[in-house]
C-alpha cells in the first residue's frame, strides 16, 4: 500500500487548461472519491495519477516516489474502468491472471492466486466460462478479480458502474466496499453519482472546472457545504435553493422569494440583502397549518413506499419534499411545511460561498 501526494498538479491540452494546480493527500489505505460533473477534470486526475496521461506541471508521488515520468507499468497501481477491458477469448481465469502471465510467473504459481481472487468476488463458479457468457455485474468482478491478483499498492476505478442497472450497481457498491475492508488497499475512485461516492469513500473531493472545490467526509460535505455547488451536487433529491430578497421588517426575519416568504434564522445578511438560501428535502415535514409554515402548491407527488417525494411550487420555485409515506396528496393541492432553522444553507447570491448562521 502507498499513499498519493499531487502537489500543484497541473493539465494543459495545448491551450486548454483543464486541471489548475490541484494539491490532495491521500493516505495510505484510505477511500478516495472524485466527483463532479462531466468535464470537471476528475477523470484526468485518474489518468494521471495512473500514468496514462502526461502530467503537465507539479509533482506526484505515490509512496516516497516521484512517479511524474514514470510508466504505468512501473507505478504499482491496478486499474478497473468502466468498460471492463476484458479480453473476450479468454475464459474468466485467463483474463484474471493475465497480468501475472505477462509478469513472467507460471502457471502453477497463477492458478492459486486465480482461485483465492475468485473466491473473493464469489465469481468460482464462472472460471471456464468466457465474458460473453456473463452480465455485467460478473464481468466487473472480473476485472476487479484482475486488479486484485496484482496485489497493487494503489486501486484505480474509473466509473466502474455506470454501466449497470440500478440493482447491480447497489450489489457491486457493496461488494467494492467489502473488497476495500478486506485488503485496505489505498484506493480512488472516480464517480458522476455523488450516492456512490458518498456510500463508499472516506474522504469525498469534489472537483470544478479543474479545481477542488471542496473535500471532506461524506458527511461533512452534508451537513456543511462550502458554496451552492456542492449543496445542490451532494445529496439525493438535491438541496432546494431559494433566491431572493433578506426582510428584516417583522419580528422574524424571513426571505421574500416572488409573492412567498421564507422563515430565516439569524445570518449576517443585511435588510434588503439578496440572499440564496436551501433546505434539503428530508427536512421538510407536512405540517397544520401554523406560524412559521411555508405553503407551496403540489405539482406532481411520488409514493415510493419508504417515503413519498412532493415537487411543488413556491414563489416561483420549484420545491422538493420528502415526506412520511403516510401522507396523501392530490395535484395543485395546497400544503404546509415546516422545518427547523437550524437546518437552513446559506450563500452568498454573486460567489455562492457559504455564509455562517448565527
Amino acid at each position: 500500500m502507498a499513499e498519493i501526494r499531487l502537489d500543484g498538479i497541473v493539465k494543459d491540452y495545448g491551450s486548454v487548461r483543464a486541471i489548475h494546480g490541484v494539491s490532495l493527500h491521500i493516505r495510505d489505505g484510505e477511500f478516495v472519491a472524485f466527483v463532479g460533473p462531466s468535464g470537471c477534470g476528475k477523470s484526468t486526475m485518474l489518468r494521471m495519477i495512473a500514468g496514462l496521461e502526461e502530467i503537465s506541471g507539479g509533482t506526484l508521488r505515490i509512496g516516497d516516489k516521484v512517479v511524474n515520468e514514470v510508466e504505468p507499468r512501473g507505478r504499482d497501481v491496478a486499474m478497473v474502468f468502466q468498460d471492463y477491458a476484458l479480453y473476450p477469448h479468454m475464459t474468466v481465469a485467463e483474463n484474471i491472471g493475465f497480468g501475472l502471465k505477462m509478469r513472467g510467473q507460471k502457471a502453477a504459481e497463477i492458478a492459486p492466486q486465480v482461485r483465492e481472487a475468485a473466491r473473493i468476488l464469489q465469481i468460482e463458479d464462472y472460471l471456464q466460462r468466457k465474458p460473453g457468457q456473463l452480465s455485467g455485474g460478473q464481468r466487473q468482478r472480473v476485472a476487479m478479480g484482475r486488479a486484485i491478483v496484482r496485489h497493487p499498492s494503489v486501486f484505480l476505478f474509473d466509473e466502474p458502474l455506470s454501466n449497470l442497472d440500478a440493482k447491480l450497481r447497489v450489489e457491486m457498491r457493496t461488494q467494492i466496499k467489502r473488497l476495500h475492508a478486506m485488503l485496505g488497499t489505498t484506493t480512488v475512485y472516480v464517480t458522476h453519482d455523488q450516492t456512490e461516492a458518498m456510500t463508499l469513500a472516506d474522504r469525498v473531493v469534489v472537483l470544478r472546472g479543474g479545481h477542488i472545490v471542496q473535500e471532506g467526509h461524506p458527511i461533512e460535505l452534508y451537513k456543511k457545504p462550502n458554496c451552492r455547488f456542492v449543496g445542490e451536487f451532494i445529496g439525493s433529491p438535491q438541496m432546494n435553493v431559494f433566491s431572493g430578497v433578506v426582510d428584516r421588517s417583522g419580528v422574524t426575519p424571513c426571505l421574500r422569494v416572488g409573492d412567498a416568504s421564507l422563515r430565516l434564522g439569524e445570518v449576517a445578511a443585511a435588510d434588503g440583502a439578496r440572499l440564496d438560501v436551501g433546505i434539503r428535502p428530508e427536512h421538510l415535514a407536512w405540517t397544520q397549518p401554523e406560524a412559521g409554515a411555508i405553503a407551496p402548491v403540489v405539482e406532481v407527488f411520488e409514493p415510493l413506499g419508504s417515503d413519498t417525494m412532493a415537487i411543488c411550487r413556491f414563489g416561483g420555485h420549484e420545491l422538493t419534499a420528502r415526506l412520511d409515506p403516510s401522507v396523501r396528496l392530490s395535484p395543485n393541492e395546497k400544503i404546509h411545511l415546516g422545518y427547523n432553522t437550524a437546518d437552513l444553507h446559506y450563500f452568498d447570491e454573486a460567489s455562492g460561498r457559504r455564509l455562517e448562521a448565527h
